[in-house]
């Protein structure tokens, strides 16, 4: 306890980390107060059949990681996921077409291109994501609270609709540029901060409920809640070792002389994660499992009902089954994106590095993309298990809402987000000569590579 009370002293007496962690609390408390910010035109008591539509479902993780504000009938309903959306995108681009892969090799300037082109993209999804959630909140309040609008379709659409879907596209615009903020003047990566936030947020609630069905006649009383919560503990450290495993590789320098002194000749090692893509295959997973929804909402076809009703079934099998499978792939492609073997193999060479028993360059290259394979597969599967597992948990009865605690998205990201706030946190407690959050001073992050 001497020692927390030490560390928050410390913390405190750094001014730029506290000038970073009161700007994050700042922008946080924007971002929840958005949130409750209804629509125009909306009666918030009236937002009854949404909520209900909210509870379980795609629908309901939407609505948890938007933090209820999807609910809510907010200005922040869409949240962030149209701006993860537009991301992935412009990552596959970079992946296949050769133009944005010579942007994103042009250094700063590249990345600031594609930074814009993922903006304009995020407009684009956003407008497409609010006309479709209007639709369905029209369905769901009937008209009765919308501001009532006479004469035709298309005077409906200019007075209401369109107005309605520039405010949730400056909505998500604004999300998006407090993530930003957060991550260059605050502290952790804003982005996954803010979805952490709105997950959070609804933890309290989910808890609640949960208690209150277990002290129910038939709910199985405290027991039964109390071995809940030691199944969630249990997850939770799985999930740390998950996003914190390594493997370590050998690394032999040799031995050379400049001037009077002697560099290299110790081994070294080179810790590659098991999990090198982090929480990110499960963000943008979950941002292509809203995308079928969203489109077959606007048909009225009875078979496109039907996939739309089993994609929107978190809990059933063929929405876990895909959704396993994209988490999968997502990991290599995103370990792709986050390890290049060809690069470590040259900056290996260049600072007279090998690795015993193999020969530098092109075998060398070969070595650590044949370690990547061999840890990326049993790391993506332990991910995809981690991620389907709420809908296991829902079948012991337990609250649906509680039960994505279990794993899942939101288990996965609260566990990333948090370590890797806190590395850096730590980062800036070393660099001025405090001690660390832990006496090892090891916290990994998700963001923690070679």
């Amino acid at each position: 306890m001497k020692r927390f009370i030490n560390t928050l002293k410390n913390i405190w007496n750094i001014k730029d980390l506290r000038t970073r962690i009161l700007y994050t609390l700042a922008l946080v408390l924007i971002y929840r107060i958005g949130s409750f910010v209804v629509l125009p035109g909306i009666n918030p008591g009236d937002l009854s059949n949404l909520q209900a539509q909210t509870k379980d479902g795609v629908l309901g993780l939407l609505n948890m990681f938007s933090g209820g504000a999807f609910s809510n009938a907010s200005i922040f309903a869409l949240g962030i996921m149209p701006y993860i959306t537009a991301s992935i995108v412009v990552q596959l681009l970079t992946m296949v077409v050769p133009y944005f892969s010579k942007m994103q090799k042009e250094g700063e300037s590249g990345r600031n291109k594609i930074n814009q082109l993922t903006r304009w993209l995020t407009v684009i999804v956003t407008l497409f994501q609010a006309f479709a959630y209007l639709t369905n909140l029209r369905f769901q309040l009937q008209g009765a609270t919308i501001y009532s609008i006479t004469g035709s379709d298309s005077l409906n659409f200019f007075n209401w609709a369109l107005p309605m879907s520039v405010m949730l596209t400056s909505g998500t615009l604004f999300v998006m540029w407090l993530g930003e903020r957060i991550t260059d003047k605050g502290i952790g990566n804003g982005i996954s901060l803010l979805i952490m936030v709105g997950i959070v947020a609804r933890l309290p609630f989910s808890l609640f409920a949960e208690f209150a069905s277990r002290m129910e006649e038939q709910g199985g009383g405290l027991v039964i809640f109390f071995v809940e919560l030691v199944v969630l503990l249990i997850v939770i450290m799985l999930c740390i070792l998950l996003v914190q495993g390594t493997r370590r590789i050998p690394v032999q320098y040799a031995k050379r002389i400049v001037g009077n002194r002697q560099y290299g000749g110790a081994r070294q090692y080179i810790p590659i994660k098991v999990n090198a893509a982090g929480v990110m295959p499960i963000i943008f997973a979950q941002a292509i499992m809203f995308i079928p929804v969203t489109l077959f909402g606007f048909s009225d076809s009875e078979s496109m009902q039907g996939v739309r009703a089993a994609l929107s079934d978190f809990q059933g099998f063929w929405y876990n089954l895909i959704f396993a499978i994209v988490i999968i792939a997502f990991t290599y492609f995103y370990t792709a994106i986050a390890i290049n073997p060809k690069q470590m193999s040259d900056d290996m060479k260049k600072n007279g590095g090998f690795i015993p028993g193999v020969k530098p360059g092109k075998r060398t290259e070969d070595f650590f993309d044949n370690v990547l394979s061999k840890i990326t597969l049993p790391g993506s599967i332990f991910l995809a298990i981690i991620a389907i597992l709420p809908a296991f948990i829902g079948l012991f009865g337990v609250n649906s809402q509680f039960a994505q605690f279990y794993g899942g998205t939101s288990l996965l990201i609260l566990v990333g987000v948090v370590l890797d706030t806190l590395q850096q946190i730590e980062s800036h407690l070393l660099m001025r000569h405090y001690d660390g959050l832990t006496k090892s001073g090891r916290i990994k992050g998700r963001s923690s590579q070679m």
